[in-house]
């Protein structure tokens, strides 16, 4: 088939690779110039593990292009997926000012019947909003078809998640359109649910916010496993043995952060209040989500602090990992810039790593009071302590004797829940961990 996709992001890279991977005739459409030459020189923008690969092999087999021109993709295209960017406004609405522009520059190229797909993240009823715009726009009145079929993707498995889903949602008023994003994924061998448009957009949203209030209860438990002595880890494994809930999403930690959860869940809130049935209970998950880094803040300067309880001037804070998840350079929502910024405003100096992030976060984060280095082993140098806020793999293997050489203090604050307390207080390291307590240095392994 031939394929447009408009927008070079996350989504829209791997959704074009991936499509043009599995024999489709592919043109990448992106307003920014600048990255469209980076893709037509052969470099991949972002951080996404097998993606380089796969844009670089389809791009010299011809199958896979990128230009800025929307005319100059949606002519030859059949299907149209629309992967622009959707974040929110301040009062947690989404703002579709990009999927309306696509929408816009893809009614004035119509010249024949085009399938056109909404694949980025948009609250209920978007459908019909780009049905109007394009019927406004449209010339000659060509005919189309608007279909929802949502991501489900996670960054750092983008790719294997494009070639390997659960399951593919098509939301459409048309069989014809239906039938044919069934020969597009039919390569895919994968159960694919149809449903009307509303619905695929509910679904999307619905996923999201459900695993988010996974991740929330948990945290909440993880509060009173700290209180009671009791342990999270033991918690959650006890509860994600029950089939009806599962293991997944149930790891205590800092809460959820990126570029999808946190806007997804505000939307959700947001459309609800807006018909008319306020969503109580994830307005408790957000609000669970906030408290996260602030908690920790706070047990951390309680820990170093001076007499005062709230400054740590002169003191130096090893910050280990600074995307919002790993194996992305992801840096939207990331814990890390929230935890920084509290340190910092306390007074302490940050000595600052991640494998991939660094160049991202430095454009966050600045240079005041933020020194960016080249290790694990490097951050903690001369650190009074050190702290995980992602759970990057090579952290997994540290040899927590160096670590401990390194750091000025001997202490750890495992925003990740990364060690067991035995492993960390056998290297004489003080470890403070996510609703599991304090275990001072010396323990068993």
């Amino acid at each position: 088939m031939h394929i447009c996709v408009i927008g070079s992001g996350y989504v829209g890279l791997v959704t074009a690779s991936v499509f043009s991977d599995l024999g489709n005739d592919v043109i990448c459409v992106d307003s920014s110039e600048k990255r469209v030459e980076t893709l037509l020189s052969g470099e991949c923008p972002i951080y996404e593990p097998r993606l380089p690969e796969l844009l670089d092999r389809n791009r010299r087999e011809g199958r896979l292009q990128f230009t800025t021109s929307t005319p100059f993709g949606v002519a030859p295209s059949e299907i149209v997926f629309i992967c622009v960017g959707t974040p929110s406004l301040t009062n947690g609405q989404t703002d579709l000012s990009q999927v309306e522009s696509a929408a816009r520059d893809i009614a004035n190229s119509l010249n024949g019947y085009k399938i056109i797909v909404n694949k980025s993240t948009v609250p209920v009823g978007t459908g019909d909003f780009v049905r109007r715009v394009i019927e406004e726009h449209r010339p000659n009145g060509k005919n189309f078809d608007v279909v929802s079929n949502p991501e489900f993707l996670r960054e750092g498995q983008a790719v294997r998640d494009t070639l390997q889903p659960d399951r593919i949602v098509i939301g459409a008023s048309s069989e014809k359109a239906a039938n044919r994003m069934r020969e597009l994924y039919r390569p895919l061998d994968c159960p694919v649910l149809v449903t009307d448009i509303c619905s695929a957009e509910i679904i999307k949203y619905a996923s999201n916010a459900f695993l988010a209030t996974k991740i929330s209860f948990i945290n909440a438990v993880a509060n009173l496993c700290e209180e009671s002595g009791a342990d999270v880890k033991a918690v959650a494994k006890g509860m994600g043995s029950d089939i009806r809930i599962g293991p997944h999403f149930l790891e205590a930690g800092l809460g959820y952060g990126g570029s999808c959860f946190p806007k997804d869940v505000d939307s959700l809130i947001h459309t609800s209040v807006e018909l008319g049935i306020p969503f109580n209970i994830l307005q408790q998950v957000a609000e669970e989500n906030a408290v996260r880094v602030p908690r920790l803040a706070k047990r951390i300067i309680k820990r170093l602090g001076d007499d005062s309880g709230n400054s740590l001037k002169n003191k130096t804070i090893a910050i280990l990992g600074l995307s919002f998840k790993p194996d992305t350079d992801d840096m939207r929502e990331a814990k890390s810039i929230e935890l920084c910024g509290l340190l910092l405003k306390a007074g302490a100096h940050i000595r600052a790593y991640d494998p991939v992030a660094t160049d991202n976060a430095r454009t966050i984060l600045g240079e005041d009071g933020v020194t960016y280095c080249k290790s694990a082993y490097d951050a903690a140098e001369g650190a009074d302590a050190a702290v995980f806020v992602t759970e990057w793999r090579e952290f997994i293997q540290l040899d927590l004797h160096r670590l401990r050489e390194a750091l000025r203090q001997p202490i750890m604050f495992d925003g990740r829940n990364i060690y067991s307390p035995g492993e960390v207080s056998a290297a004489g390291i003080e470890y403070h961990c996510i609703g599991r307590g304090v275990f001072p240095p010396g323990g068993n392994p």
